[in-house]
């Protein structure tokens, strides 16, 4: 089976998108598409003759909620998310989005926002800003600390250590990474209590401006 797979990292912000595509039957996913980005994104769809079968948002800020939806509304595809709004797809823990002859598992992750989903593709999981808990160019800090413990704890570090993660937001050009990596030094999760987690959160400090924000998430 052929498949594409493309990343896309804007610089200033650290923010990163992800192209999927069966090219035996032509569907593609985008994973946190921005909408700023359509003429770009367009592009890429009609370079290889894709056709978009879902628009994947793993999590959503609110003073983005209106301008965003409606901006990636124009590619044509179901925009599917943890949280309600218009003319979007509520998806929900378990789901499975088909795309061609593949298919994207959902899995509910709140914390970074309320409503953060994951998406699970072959050996690869796209968690948006679940581990960049201070590297958010729109949101810096965690919106559910003791929930955003559970999600990384009991949904990401009990993959396999071998499955690769990659993060909606990247410091210094690093997108990816493996659970075994993460679950071993990541610097407020790795080989802390819950408690101890809480409060490292707590002593964050608001990140800098987003064009300051190129750190691994």
């Amino acid at each position: 089976m052929d498949m594409y797979f493309r990343i896309l990292h804007d610089e200033a912000s650290g923010e990163l998108t992800y192209l999927l595509a069966d090219q035996d039957t032509r569907e593609a996913v985008l994973v946190d598409p921005r909408g700023r980005d359509l003429p770009v994104l367009a592009a890429l769809l009609a370079e290889r003759d894709l056709r978009l079968r879902w628009v994947l948002r793993t999590h959503q800020h609110d003073h983005l909620q209106v301008r965003e939806p409606a901006q990636l509304a124009r590619l044509g595809a179901p925009l599917v998310q943890g949280a309600a709004g218009e003319n979007i797809r509520m998806a929900r823990d378990g789901d499975v989005l088909p795309f061609g002859r593949e298919g994207v598992r959902v899995l509910a992750t709140p914390g970074h926002t309320a409503g953060c989903l994951s998406f699970a593709w072959r050996d690869r999981l796209f968690f948006g800003g679940l581990l960049a808990a201070d590297a958010c160019a729109h949101q810096p800090l965690p919106a559910q600390p003791e929930a955003l413990w559970d999600s990384v704890t009991q949904r990401v570090f009990t993959l396999p250590d071998e499955t690769l993660l990659f993060a909606g937001h990247a410091r210094r050009a690093r997108a990816v990474s493996t659970v075994l990596e993460q679950r071993r030094w990541h610097p407020l999760f790795a080989g802390v209590s819950r408690d101890e987690f809480l409060a490292r959160v707590a002593a964050l400090a608001p990140a800098p401006h987003p064009a300051a924000l190129n750190a691994p998430a």
